[in-house]
C-alpha cells in the first residue's frame, strides 16, 4: 500500500476562506474535491503540496440552476448527479452522457464536475510510482528534464483526459474563475493550453467557481463518443464531441477531439465545410476526413498510435446523436 505524504489539511466552508488558504507559489497548495485523481497522484509522489485544501464543505459551489441566460453548474456537483440531473438531461443530454461515462459508479459518486474539468494530464511515463519513475530517470513533467515521448522535445505532451471538457467546448460554455485578485470569465476552450505540465490557465491562487452553458446552446444537436480499453473504468484514449445547428440545412458545426494531446482540439474550418448542406452521411464523412487530417495522437498513452488515429474518423462519424451502433442518445 502506498502511503500519503505529510501535509497540512484545510476544510474551508466558503469560497473566500478557500482562497485564503491558497498560495501564489506553484505546488505549495493542492485543491481537492472528490479526490479520485488527486489522492492516487499524491500517493505516487506526483503532487507534493505543503497544504491540501478540501472543498467538500463549500456548499455554495454545489448547484444546478436554470436561468434565462442558460444553465449554471457548480464545480462541486458530482459526476453522478450531473449525469442524472433532469435539467442537464433535458437541455444538454450529451453533457449528462459524458459525465455518466467517467470511470465507474463509485468514482462518479465522488468525482466532481470541476475536478474532471481540471483533471491532470496523463502519460505512460508520468502516472507511475516514484520508484518506477526514478528507475527511468524521471520525465519533463515531474522531477526530470527529458521527455520520453518526444526525446528532443521541450514541451510536455501528456494527454488531456477530461470527459466533460470536450462537450462543454462544443456547447461554447464559459468558466468563472476566482482568485485573490478578483474574478474572470472565459470560454472553456480558452481555459486550456497546450502544455502537458500544466494544461490550463488557472493560477496557483485561483479556483473554478462556476460553469455556464448559454441558452443559445439548447438549439444544438450535440453528441459525445469515447474510446477506452474497458468500458467500466478507463480514461479515454480518444473522445469526440460534436455540435451542429441544423434546420433543414446545416448552419454551423463544432467538433472537439480530445485525449490525443495536452489540450482538446477544435477541428478548424467546419463552418465553411458544412454551411448550407444537409447533415447527411456525405457531410459527416467530410467532417470525419477533416478531423483525421488535423488530429494525430502522441505516444503518451500506452495504446497503438496508428490504430488510435484510424479511430478518429470512425468516432467522428459516430458522434452525432444516435449515429453510433446501439446509441439511442
Amino acid at each position: 500500500m502506498l502511503p500519503l505524504p505529510r501535509f497540512a489539511w484545510r476544510q474551508p466552508r466558503t469560497v473566500e476562506e478557500a482562497l485564503g488558504h491558497l498560495s501564489a507559489r506553484t505546488g505549495e497548495t493542492l485543491l481537492v474535491a472528490g479526490g479520485t485523481d488527486a489522492v492516487p497522484n499524491l500517493k505516487h509522489g506526483l503532487h507534493q503540496p505543503r497544504t491540501v485544501v478540501h472543498l467538500g464543505r463549500v456548499d455554495a459551489l454545489r448547484y444546478v440552476r436554470e436561468t434565462p441566460e442558460g444553465l449554471d453548474l457548480g464545480p462541486l456537483v458530482t459526476l453522478a448527479r450531473l449525469g442524472e440531473d433532469p435539467l442537464v438531461r433535458r437541455h444538454h443530454p450529451a453533457l449528462a452522457k459524458a459525465a455518466g461515462l467517467v470511470a465507474g459508479p463509485q468514482l462518479r459518486a465522488m468525482g466532481t464536475l470541476g475536478g474532471n474539468l481540471c483533471l491532470d494530464t496523463r502519460c505512460t511515463y508520468y502516472n507511475q510510482t516514484y520508484f518506477w519513475r526514478e528507475a527511468l530517470g524521471f520525465c519533463l513533467k515531474k522531477d526530470g528534464v527529458h521527455c520520453h515521448v518526444v526525446p528532443q522535445g521541450k514541451r510536455c505532451v501528456a494527454a488531456h483526459s477530461s470527459d466533460v471538457a470536450p462537450v462543454l467546448i462544443a456547447l461554447e460554455a464559459q468558466v468563472e474563475i476566482q482568485g485573490r485578485r478578483g474574478a474572470r470569465v472565459i470560454g472553456v476552450e480558452d481555459f486550456f493550453v497546450g502544455d502537458g505540465i500544466h494544461n490550463n490557465v488557472l493560477r496557483p491562487d485561483e479556483m473554478v467557481t462556476r460553469l455556464h452553458v448559454p441558452a443559445s446552446a439548447r438549439g444544438l444537436r450535440v453528441g459525445y463518443q469515447k474510446l477506452r480499453p474497458r468500458r467500466a473504468i478507463d480514461f479515454p484514449m480518444l473522445s469526440v464531441a460534436f455540435a451542429a445547428r441544423a434546420n433543414g440545412t446545416t448552419e454551423g458545426a463544432r467538433l472537439v477531439v480530445s485525449a490525443l494531446a495536452a489540450k482538446p482540439r477544435t477541428v478548424g474550418g467546419l463552418d465553411a465545410l458544412v454551411k448550407g448542406r444537409a447533415l447527411d452521411a456525405d457531410t459527416i464523412q467530410a467532417i470525419a476526413d477533416a478531423a483525421a487530417k488535423q488530429c494525430r495522437p502522441q505516444t503518451s498513452l500506452p495504446y497503438d498510435v496508428d490504430w488510435r488515429h484510424e479511430m478518429v474518423p470512425v468516432f467522428v462519424k459516430w458522434s452525432p446523436p444516435g449515429a453510433a451502433p446501439g446509441d439511442a442518445s
